[in-house]
């Protein structure tokens, strides 16, 4: 293999990673950012992006230990036998249903950004518009699209810098200086949501056949990159922004830099949430048939339906969902990676390309992390 060719997998298996972690999440960092104050925001973010690259590591460790390629059902399965399998898929379900909900929202509000200035319409078609289109997308596996991470990747890192770019100059530094305790917990579901993206990390390893030793630095690379993006990227929204700062950050910019940034931005938006609703759905899909023995039309319906079903009902809140299904189905998810780890690093039948130092009391200290926020969201919630 000559090295031109082992560079490119490398950064393309990075690519795949921060594309799956960059999405949805993205738009709400700003906001909580801006309510709880930018200093909480950070912290949150930094410690989060730690816990989550260690989790990665975790997970990383556990693919490489194991001979014969799952997804994280199928190390369940392998790992903590049947009875967990079953928990880990109900886990990784409402992950699932949790993200494609919130793909479902955000896709009608960048739909209706772009068009609805000139056609009208409510929220609710402009949601079953972008529905309409992912649907079709999972039900004839349009992979081709979904999973050119390179080019996807690049250019949303591109669009991301565009906005930065441009709200640079327009930045008041008095918008840094809001503090406010009663949501000092808002950003950590919604952080945790935004840096979630484990699914790519088997994907990476087949991506980096022969190389392996390279997936440690793949997986590093691949979720500190998103960090560093989203800090910049709530550094600009909120220090232009202000109070002002919207749900899904792209609106409250209009009145500080125009129109244009309404429509460049949801174009963005777009890129981003189709590209994962299609990833995470068929994903969905793939559970129902591979693990489950589902037919195709069956697991086709259940992956999508009952997402639009939930929109349909109410559930509505893009800044709610996430922070819930970060905080509790992310958490759960950290939790049970973990697991698998701890049973793997016992019974894998090959040796790993690299091991994590503290492995057990990292595990343990993380499990703690990951349990008390899944207990203080409870409470956060019922609170508000």
């Amino acid at each position: 293999m000559s090295n031109g060719q082992s560079n490119f997998q490398f950064f393309y298996a990075v690519a795949i990673l921060v594309g799956m972690i960059v999405g949805a999440g993205t738009f709400g960092i700003p906001y909580v950012f801006s309510q709880a104050g930018f200093g909480v925001g950070f912290f949150y973010l930094a410690i989060i992006s730690v816990v989550v690259l260690a989790v990665n590591l975790f997970y990383g460790e556990t693919i490489l230990r194991t001979q014969q390629p799952h997804h994280i059902v199928g190390y369940a399965s392998k790992y903590l036998g049947i009875r967990f399998k079953k928990i880990v898929t109900a886990v990784i379900l409402f992950e699932y249903y949790g993200a494609l909900l919130v793909y479902l929202i955000l896709g009608g509000d960048f739909l209706s950004a772009i068009f609805g200035q000139w056609l009208g319409g409510p929220d609710y078609l402009w949601v079953i518009v972008f529905f309409s289109a992912g649907a079709v997308g999972i039900f004839w596996r349009l992979g081709v699209f979904a999973r050119n991470e390179l080019i996807i990747t690049v250019l949303l890192l591109a669009a991301v810098m565009v906005l930065i770019i441009a709200g640079l100059p327009s930045i008041n530094l008095a918008n840094f200086a809001t503090l406010d305790l009663s949501k000092s917990f808002l950003p950590y579901g919604v952080i945790l949501f935004a840096m979630a993206g484990s699914t790519a990390i088997p994907e990476m390893r087949q991506i980096l056949r022969g190389q392996e030793r390279k997936l440690k630095k793949a997986i590093l690379a691949g979720t500190l990159i998103p960090a560093v993006l989203y800090f910049f990227f709530a550094l600009v929204v909120v220090g232009v922004s202000g109070s002002q700062t919207s749900p899904e950050a792209i609106k409250g910019l209009a009145a500080h830099l125009g129109g244009w940034v309404i429509v460049a931005g949801a174009i963005f938006g777009i890129l981003a949430v189709y590209t994962s609703f299609l990833v995470v759905g068929m994903a969905t899909r793939r559970i129902y048939q591979q693990d489950y023995g589902v037919k195709k039309l069956w697991s086709f319906f259940l992956a999508c339906v009952i997402p639009l079903a939930a929109y349909l009902a109410g559930l509505k809140n893009f800044i709610v969902i996430i922070g819930f299904v970060g905080a509790i189905f992310s958490g759960l998810d950290g939790i049970l990676t973990i697991l698998i780890y701890f049973r793997a690093k016992r019974n894998g039948d090959r040796a790993p390309e690299y091991r994590l130092p503290w492995a057990r009391l990292l595990g343990i200290l993380l499990i703690l992390f990951f349990a008390l926020g899944i207990i203080y969201q409870f409470l956060f919630t019922s609170g508000n």
